[in-house]
């Protein structure tokens, strides 16, 4: 697994970590599971969302655009606001928050109240993702930290291939409010698990603004903000709209849509794995690879994926490269600036989070205006543009440092 996160390294002014071992470990990649899941919930539950509140596909693709736009504020302001507080306690309010979300998504009786609880999803999406990235180093030894940071960001994919498939398995099956409840009460059960497990956390180095603003202009982190912004953009403004499209032009039912989501998820897993093992190595290859498998499988949807079948096949190729993207992102902009990793973690997160609000937006308008199909084309094209400009950085760009 540790393949997984090479561009990673720990803080090298870091004290030797308070041990918190394996179990904090989990109870951390718990919580960003949690986190995930709860982010992306409403694409297996959008069409239930929009007819519960009558509103259209577009307007409730809302619900993945204010986390988005929350989290891009909220990881640096949130970052620095907090930056002498010890980080056990940060988590633990986080979590707190998020299951206050959840339940108020579940209690909803208005559209206004969901978006409201995206709001809090959002805050605590920068907030926890800021703290937590960095975290491996202070919780093992140190020839452990590479492993443990590759099992803290599995819960990446893991939010994919387990979380959101079942998710909507009991949004379809018991209705949606059940399923926001049932993730208020899962993250009640990691918020106690981070209290008895993760060790206190003093802040040990404090992220100031100048540090944020020097990391803004280190070689590297124009292009790992490119690059991120247009294959992220790519993949929600395509992935938000992946149900209405599989129930409306590849006419899958509630179950056949489940399994579609489960399959992408597991090609992600694999997909973070192998993205893990070539951005070591070759970082523009990985990066640029994962954008063509990305735009070949989303530009194809429209073409063949009028049956549940090639269309399954299609979101499996998509799985394995958007797997990669995460990995491939945060080891570019760990490579920009590799003495400042909290800062790294929070441009990571904030421009992760901006481009997924933008890109749900983008997809809703050419999903209200046309079609899901639409959102397909666009978001494939997208991909290919993101190909275009890694291609154009390795062109005229320097060699890559390593870590």
């Amino acid at each position: 697994m540790s393949t997984v996160t090479p561009a990673s390294p720990p803080p090298a002014t870091a004290p030797p970590p308070p041990r918190g071992g394996l179990p904090a470990v989990v109870a951390v990649t718990l919580g960003i599971f949690a986190i995930v899941t709860t982010e992306i919930l409403p694409i297996g539950l959008l069409t239930s969302i929009g007819s519960d509140f009558t509103v259209s596909d577009g307007t409730a693709g809302l619900t993945m655009t204010m986390p988005g736009l929350l989290a891009a504020v909220a990881a640096p302001v949130v970052t620095v606001a907090t930056g002498r507080y010890d980080r056990r306690r940060m988590l633990v309010l986080f979590l707190l928050l998020l299951a206050g979300a959840n339940l108020l998504a579940a209690t909803a009786t208005g559209y206004g109240a969901v978006l409201v609880s995206r709001i809090l999803v959002g805050l605590v999406i920068g907030g926890f993702w800021s703290v937590a990235a960095g975290l491996a180093a202070r919780l093992v030894p140190e020839r452990s930290v590479r492993r443990a940071t590759a099992v803290i960001f599995s819960a990446v994919p893991l939010g994919s291939v387990l979380g959101v498939p079942l998710g909507t398995l009991v949004g379809d099956a018991y209705g949606r409010r059940t399923a926001f409840a049932a993730m208020a009460v899962f993250t009640l059960g990691t918020l106690l698990l981070v209290v008895v497990t993760v060790p206190p956390l003093p802040a040990v180095e404090v992220t100031r603004g100048a540090v944020l603003r020097d990391a803004l202009r280190a070689p590297g982190t124009k292009a790992a903000l490119v690059f991120t912004f247009l294959v992220v953009l790519a993949h929600f403004g395509a992935y938000t709209y992946v149900t209405p499209f599989l129930e409306e032009v590849s006419g899958a039912g509630p179950m056949a849509v489940t399994l579609c989501l489960l399959g992408f998820g597991a090609a992600g897993i694999a997909g973070t794995f192998l993205g893990g093992t070539v951005v070591g190595r070759r970082p523009r290859t990985a990066f640029a690879g994962a954008g063509v498998l990305l735009a070949a499988a989303v530009l194809a949807l429209p073409v063949l994926g009028g049956s549940t079948g090639p269309a399954a096949v299609l979101l499996l190729v998509w799985g394995v490269a958007y797997g990669a993207v995460p990995v491939c992102s945060q080891a570019w902009f760990a490579r920009a600036v590799p003495r400042a990793p909290e800062a790294a973690s929070v441009l990571f997160t904030a421009s992760f989070q901006a481009t997924i609000s933008l890109g749900a937006l983008m997809g809703g308008v050419a999903v209200d205006r046309h079609s899901p199909a639409a959102a397909m084309v666009l978001g494939g094209a997208t991909a290919a543009l993101m190909v275009c400009a890694v291609v154009a950085h390795a062109a005229r760009g320097p060699r890559l440092r390593r870590p």
